[in-house]
């Protein structure tokens, strides 16, 4: 057979169709720049398995438990026509270039390539930091193979969380909701939250007093703070445990009486400066962006989300902008270093510059230095300014914080000198009288800026008091100077519970014990808002009470799985594989089969034993008030019984609903009392209906106030008496469990409640939808109660209407008024947006955020699309919105599942 003729040409995939756009300009002729647009096979469900693979080892997880534990790859069905077309594209092509990112997933994604493509041609691997035309060009200087030992280790983590995941989550599923999913990060990081929350719902605050006042001298005044009592120090937040103790010694605790009485003292006495000290000041710049410090940073300054972080970034670096920006390294590359240094030197001057490059390292725990830091793109950087006209709202943003970042990081230190001024006096007269006080100042002056003429780094708030020395100058004064004193006065303090998780904070702490990747940081956080384990709260992190039920029955029977260190140990193990020092086989059969007396994830989920479902969903608030988390929502129960007035009788104990808004540690003894006292009633009977005989009541559920019908069960005798079925040989079939009845019910108006309504207008309620008559074609028209208020009914013709009351006293003669004219269409539009961000690229029709019946969504008026649940409508920006549409846009229509109905069968041909 003849060999394939040379075309001269050279296909090169990578992962992004952006990203192959950019690098398409600096190739030129003779490369094919395709997309895969991400992975293109995976792990199927279980479900999607073929017939024949189901009873087999493969059958669980799609995984051969058995062989090694290899995964069964499929290419997804959205990727069939992708894997298609390059296929094609290879027939024609002398060499095939992979040039996905150089991570692990990206390599993963290389190694899928060829597997499926299974190309006939030299293939080469191709990584690069940056999109720019040096960095591809030295890429094609430095090919390699596909590393197989990051492939392995991409294999094995996305193993491990197929069987965490399918082994816990149903646990889940059955003694606490369903739906629910277990995580290997993502429930040590639910765990972070849920902990902090217990910190903050066990903490007891201390009460404790000082002293401001205001100092004057010949060259100034100042203010100081009161800092010892008869030569002992002052007993300030951090001297104070969380339940409420002094813990510190030799410290005095000055009561509201003792400060106010002190106050009264001081009014009249003396001051003088005991002690001045200088010393000077040196402060460091931060080391260059990693992924995480990127994601901490932007929430600080910019207020972007990990998420938005992520995708902003990837944007940046996918058009040649920015570097890598998956990394846990802060090096810069030689170019990079001499680049930042000679901006430095050019906006700033030579004296910003110091006389050696810094070099830096990660501290984290479990880093990496595959990769370079996060830095603007090229040998040489372009400013801020030299880009603004190129880059959107949010990518300008974030380009100028890392063009600030990676420039001072290669800028003198700044330099200056604290000054802490010490003054004193002794109380005259009162009940303190003769008591010594020594008051203290600080200030810090900068007298060279140095890297702080680029970039200041962020802080997260922080526990106890405000100490931090402010950038201001203290007059000069001497030891034994006269002062002046004004506006002496008490003031309290209360020690505060500690802050509650931000994005940053938490991206913060996962790195520092090591737990996951920086680069997968971002979704993990988003996964965990859109599971509803955590919400949002302005910018903390707030957990639900289903999140206390997860990680309280993962801690009593997975402990292991959601533990800080044994989450980071892992972590190291999984890079040992990518570093070709562990085989990801033997691993993961240690993992879910265990080895001697270490059990593995199988024995330990079918050791169980019996879970109280009851118990894991039950918190305790105060004596004789529980939370329970149910079906339908977290609420309160009392232990206490609850005796009926009228008859004695204990009936079922009281609840009350808990409002989705109070966070857990809100939910104070006080509070859940006084929940309980105000809740309205559950159940309220109202009477007998006179035509069915059935109970009517009244009851509080989780969408309102409605009435219902309590429809008897069927007694042993009617149960005996019901038809018999049989068999065609005769015999009789099993009796079927009677289908129950459904009750009639009806929403409680907005004007009504459990408390008043009465049997009358819940008979009224219960009868809706009301028929009005028909209409001159005989078409039905009825009007009925919804969740967007009253309206009619005529086929599939709605109309709305003025108000709840009117459902029981409109005509049919004002019904066919309203249908007489023309339909309103969109007359809910009335109602604002709740944002607007002008035309789409592509409809060129507005785009606005509306509040749906689901939540709040983004549409132009031909696409929509959910805003996510970890996203809040201020974070929410134009680029997002505009990206979230061209997303939906992409996937195309949503399509149905639909049950076919059974043709009926076909009577047989008669023979000829």
């Amino acid at each position: 057979m003849p060999s394939k003729a040379k075309t001269g040409k050279k296909l090169v995939i990578v992962e992004s169709p952006a990203k192959s756009k950019t690098i398409a300009k600096y190739l030129g002729e003779g490369f094919i720049v395709e997309a895969s647009i991400g992975h293109i096979r995976d792990l199927p469900q279980p479900s999607e398995l073929p017939a024949e693979l189901k009873k087999t080892p493969l059958g669980k997880f799609a995984v051969d438990i058995e062989n090694d534990f290899k995964p069964y790859y499929v290419v997804s069905s959205d990727k069939k026509k992708k894997v298609a077309e390059l296929k094609a594209q290879l027939k024609d092509a002398d060499a095939l270039y992979l040039a996905t990112d150089g991570d692990r997933e990206g390599e993963a994604i290389a190694w899928h390539l060829l597997e499926v493509l299974k190309p006939k041609v030299p293939v080469y691997r191709m990584t690069f930091g940056e999109i720019t035309k040096e960095a591809i060009h030295r890429a094609m200087d430095n090919l390699r193979d596909v590393d197989q030992d990051l492939v392995d280790a991409q294999e094995t983590r996305r193993v491990l969380d197929r069987l965490y995941g399918y082994e816990i989550s149903p646990v889940l599923w059955r003694k606490v909701a369903r739906g629910l999913s277990a995580g290997r990060v993502q429930s040590v990081v639910t765990r972070m939250v849920v902990d902090r929350e217990r910190e903050r719902m066990a903490f007891k605050a201390a009460s404790y007093w000082d002293l401001t006042g205001q100092f004057g001298a010949d060259s100034g005044s100042f203010k100081a703070k009161l800092a010892a009592v008869d030569g002992a120090k002052v007993a300030s937040g951090r001297d104070f445990n969380d339940n409420g103790e002094l813990t510190s010694r030799n410290v005095v605790h000055v009561n509201e009486e003792l400060a106010t009485a002190l106050a009264a003292g001081l009014q009249s006495a003396d001051f003088s400066v005991r002690s001045v000290d200088t010393k000077p000041y040196t402060r460091r710049p931060a080391a260059p962006f990693t992924t995480s410090t990127l994601q901490q940073e932007a929430g600080r300054k910019l207020r972007f989300s990990s998420k938005s972080t992520m995708q902003v970034a990837q944007r940046l670096y996918e058009n040649g902008y920015i570097t890598y920006m998956r990394t846990d390294s802060s090096a810069l590359s030689d170019e990079a270093v001499t680049a930042a240094r000679r901006q430095a030197s050019e906006l700033y001057g030579t004296e910003y510059v110091p006389q050696s490059p810094r070099v830096y390292s990660s501290k984290a725990a479990n880093a990496q230095e595959a990769h370079e830091a996060i830095r603007p793109a090229g040998d040489s950087f372009r400013t801020p300014a030299q880009v603004a006209k190129q880059l959107s709202g949010d990518e300008f943003r974030l380009y100028e914080l890392i063009w600030k970042r990676t420039v001072a990081s290669q800028m003198a230190d700044a330099k200056g000198s604290t000054a802490t001024i010490r003054l004193g006096a002794v109380t005259v007269g009162g009940t303190a009288a003769g008591r010594d006080t020594e008051f203290s100042a600080s200030g810090t002056v900068i007298t060279f800026p140095g890297f702080l003429a680029a970039y200041e780094e962020g802080k997260d708030e922080s526990r106890g008091d405000d100490d931090s020395e402010e950038a201001r100058r203290l007059p000069n004064v001497a030891k034994g100077d006269a002062l002046q004193a004004s506006d002496i006065v008490a003031v309290g303090h209360e020690t505060s519970p500690p802050p509650r998780f931000t994005e940053a904070s938490l991206t913060a702490e996962l790195e520092k014990k090591g737990i996951g990747r920086p680069s997968t940081y971002a979704s993990t956080i988003s996964t965990i808002q859109d599971r509803g384990y955590v919400r949002k709260q302005g910018s903390a992190l707030v957990p639900s009470w289903i999140a206390f039920s997860v990680i309280r029955l993962l801690e009593q029977h997975f402990h292991d799985y959601v533990d800080y260190e044994f989450t980071a140990d892992m972590e190291a193990d999984l890079d040992k594989i990518a570093n070709g020092q562990a085989a990801g086989p033997a691993w993961l059969k240690h993992f879910y089969f265990g080895a001697d007396s270490e059990p593995g994830l199988l024995s330990i989920v079918n050791n169980l034993g019996e879970i109280d479902a009851r118990e894991i969903n039950s918190i305790p608030i105060t004596d004789g008030i529980t939370l329970r988390v149910g079906k339908f929502g977290p609420y309160l129960e009392s232990s206490v019984a609850t005796v009926d007035p009228e008859t004695g009788e204990i009936v079922e104990a009281a609840r009350a609903n808990v409002p989705e808004d109070l966070a857990p540690d809100e939910l104070t003894a006080a509070k859940a009392v006084e929940l309980m006292e105000t809740a309205a009633p559950e159940e309220r009977v109202l009477g007998t209906d006179p035509h069915t005989g059935h109970t009517v009541v009244a009851k509080n559920g989780r969408y309102g106030a409605y009435v219902t019908e309590v429809i008897p069960e069927m007694t042993d005798e009617q149960l005996a008496n019901q038809p018999v079925e049989y068999y065609k040989n005769g015999k009789p079939k099993p009796a079927k469990k009677p289908v129950k009845a459904k009750p009639r019910t009806g929403s409680l108006f907005a004007s009504m409640s459990v408390d008043t309504i009465t049997l009358d207008q819940a008979l009224q309620l219960m009868s809706l939808p009301r028929v009005l008559g028909q209409d001159a074609e005989g078409n039905p028209i009825t009007v009925q109660n919804g969740r967007f208020g009253p309206y009619l009914k005529k086929g599939t013709d709605s109309r709305s209407i003025g108000s709840e009351e009117e459902i029981f006293t409109i005509t049919l003669e004002q019904a066919l008024e309203i249908y007489s004219q023309p339909k309103q269409r969109g007359a809910r539009a009335a109602v604002p947006p709740l944002a607007e961000f002008g035309p789409d690229p592509v409809s060129e029709k507005n785009i606005v955020v509306k509040e749906g019946r689901f939540g709040p969504y983004i549409t132009d008026g031909v696409t929509n699309i959910t805003v996510p649940r970890s996203t809040s409508i201020e974070e929410l920006t134009r680029e997002r919105a505009v990206e979230l549409l061209a997303e939906k846009r992409a996937k195309g229509p949503v399509k149905r599942t639909t049950t076919a109905r059974k043709a009926p069968a076909r009577k047989a041909a008669a023979k000829k």
